[in-house]
């Protein structure tokens, strides 16, 4: 399966999404099929964005941190 080209943007957006339908009180592996399902991406390209979200701390992170700070 080819990777589809997503830009920042479209990335930041699919992990807010993602985050959010955790917080909501879907199950990870749930939210995850949604996701790549809804957004058309394969699970390694979810899971790259994923570690990308995390490590640069996308929103809605630096939201909470700013609100705790």
């Amino acid at each position: 399966m080819r990777s589809k080209r997503l830009t920042l943007q479209q990335r930041k957006t699919i992990f807010r999404e993602l985050v959010s339908a955790q917080d909501q009180g879907m199950k990870p592996s749930e939210s995850r099929q949604h996701i790549m399902g809804l957004y058309k991406i394969s699970d390694v390209q979810l899971l790259q964005i994923e570690e990308e979200g995390i490590s640069k701390d996308w929103p809605p992170f630096d939201d909470v941190m700013s609100q705790a700070g």
